[in-house]
């Protein structure tokens, strides 16, 4: 069943374990799910008031309509 996840996070989450930190995505670009691997810089011209949907590569945004 496919579902489309809302992601409101324009970087990544950074946790401070032990050794060394360690970046958890926060906008659901990421190729590497959950590790932040830098896809966020696409999505940081966007309208904090609309809604995108990326490809599967997590590229080419379109902005959805509500309710769509």
């Amino acid at each position: 069943m496919a579902r489309l996840v809302k992601f409101d996070g324009l970087k990544p989450i950074k946790i401070e374990p032990q050794e060394k930190p360690i970046f958890v995505c926060a906008c659901g670009l990421s190729q590497k799910f959950p590790i932040c691997d830098g896809h966020h810089k696409g999505c940081a011209a966007e309208d904090p008031t609309r809604t995108y949907q990326y490809d599967a590569e997590g590229q080419n945004p379109r902005e959805v309509a509500q309710g769509e």
